[in-house]
């Protein structure tokens, strides 16, 4: 009780908090495009119920992690050499999270553009194709990788739990508090669903050049991403100001 009191009382630990939470809140932005996607493609009465399980688990496997601070810092040691370079549990993670964003963003950009009607992604048989079980499971492997991504960063940025665990549970407060509005407005927008498969292509391809030792500093990542979110804010306007013109 008196560490926590101290630690309350250190100006010092509230910066390090603020921080923390803002670097988890955007770190979470990835996790979420990828769930608002995936659960759009469940029938309507399951997308709800599978976005608050998928960032529930998120919020469990962060605390569960957050337990075994010394075994996640061990996460970082290489393990194996290719070609001169060593590799540790995180790269490895790192890049298989990365190689199955490459894989379901092409995949459901190629659903999107095939020319066969009935292939689209906003039919409403294919949305109902994807099974609840499915896409809790895919949620699952994306939340492990994020959420270790998450808390080594965490761990890296200050020595004290109680700060991890308030910013992890805020962060994934706004997650689960943001979660239905972007949902929505990707499924009411398919051209930002377009861009939203972009941006985890872009992920993706981020994870695994960290994993394979390339440092990318995440302010390039999320100011592109935010530019082109502006640009296509200004076109979604734009389109509906035309509707409202022809009406």
């Amino acid at each position: 009780m008196d560490y926590l009191i101290q630690l309350a009382s250190n100006p010092t630990a509230w910066v390090a908090l603020l921080t923390l939470i803002v670097m988890e809140v955007v770190l979470g932005i990835d996790n979420l495009i990828f769930i608002s996607i995936l659960t759009n493609k469940l029938p309507e009465a399951q997308r709800t119920k599978a976005r608050r399980i998928g960032i529930g688990l998120a919020l469990v496997l962060r605390l569960g992690l957050l337990g075994t601070v010394a075994w996640i810092v061990q996460l970082t040691e290489p393990i194996i050499e290719l070609f001169n370079q060593g590799f540790s549990w995180k790269d490895l993670i790192l890049i298989a999270g990365g190689l199955f964003l490459l894989w379901k963003a092409t995949k459901e950009i190629h659903h999107n553009v095939d020319p066969t009607p009935q292939s689209s992604m906003f039919d409403s048989k294919n949305a109902a194709s994807m099974t609840f079980s499915s896409a809790i499971i895919q949620i699952l492997l994306l939340d492990l990788v994020f959420s270790v991504d998450s808390i080594i960063t965490a761990v890296g940025m200050t020595e004290h739990l109680p700060i991890m665990v308030i910013a992890v549970v805020v962060a994934v407060t706004v997650m689960l508090l943001a979660a239905d509005p972007i949902a929505n407005f990707i499924h009411k927008n398919p051209t930002v669903v377009m861009l939203a498969l972009g941006f985890l292509i872009m992920i993706g391809m981020t994870l695994i050049a960290e994993g394979f030792g390339a440092h990318v500093p995440k302010g390039y990542i999320y100011a592109a991403m935010a530019f082109s979110a502006l640009v296509e804010a200004l076109n979604v306007l734009a389109r509906r100001k035309r509707a409202i013109e022809e009406e």
